[in-house]
């Protein structure tokens, strides 16, 4: 959707290479372009790196999308590992703070900057079912948007999706068919979400549609949690 909107895309990815390629593909096809990304962002060096990549070759950062998360498995607070806890927080919270902090500059000179934080359902309700330790970086990520949303302004705008479930790969992995049909149920909308609903979201807040949304946490849910 960002293609289609004009954006040149640095596109993202840490071992999917396949699936990148064919993203990249598709943005192509819609007469888009952008560039693969490959890097670790729990690593400084590689965070840094993809960045200034990306500068480099499109001249200029307008937008960020700080998209990279996992609960890497699950388990609950009390028997979590300390290895595990420090994965989680690497992945979902101090990538995004490194990917961040090396793109402020750019953004701040684009004269447009954005930044969307991909947040959880999970940030609201806790961390149920052994997922304590990625809601928990969640919420982290959450309050990091709203310290953004004050350090960057008005050079910078910082908001925040909050999807529900929304049928991607990650519940492939770590949700099962009955517990997907249970989410469903508990859904007001009588459905769980699409991922192309959440990217229209992230579409809009970097848009100039939203050129007055600073600091915004934006539930995409179905009316699963209200609050």
């Amino acid at each position: 959707m960002l293609a289609v909107a004009g954006a040149f895309i640095g596109l993202h990815y840490r071992q999917s290479r396949d699936e990148a390629g064919q993203t990249l593909e598709r943005i192509r096809e819609h007469g888009g372009d952008g560039l693969l990304l490959r890097g670790d962002l729990t690593r400084p060096e590689d965070c840094a790196r993809i960045v200034d990549d990306l500068v480099a070759r499109s001249g200029r950062l307008d937008v960020l999308v700080n998209n990279a998360g996992s609960p890497v498995e699950r388990s609950s607070l009390e028997d979590c590992p300390l290895a595990l806890w420090q994965e989680c927080l690497a992945t979902n919270l101090t990538s995004a703070f490194l990917v961040t902090q090396r793109a402020i500059p750019h953004l701040k000179t684009s004269g447009r900057g954005a930044i969307v934080n991909n947040l959880s359902l999970s940030v609201q309700t806790g961390g149920a079912n052994g997922a304590g330790p990625y809601a928990i970086a969640k919420g982290g990520l959450q309050v990091m948007t709203r310290t953004l949303a004050k350090e960057l302004a008005p050079h910078v705008r910082t908001n925040a999706i909050m999807p529900g479930v929304i049928e991607t790969r990650h519940h492939q992995i770590f949700t099962n068919p009955e517990r997907m049909e249970q989410y469903r149920r508990e859904t007001p909308l009588g459905r769980n979400g699409q991922a192309d609903e959440v990217a229209s979201t992230v579409l809009f807040l970097v848009s100039d549609a939203a050129r007055f949304i600073n600091g915004a946490l934006i539930d995409i849910n179905g009316g699963r949690f209200l609050r």
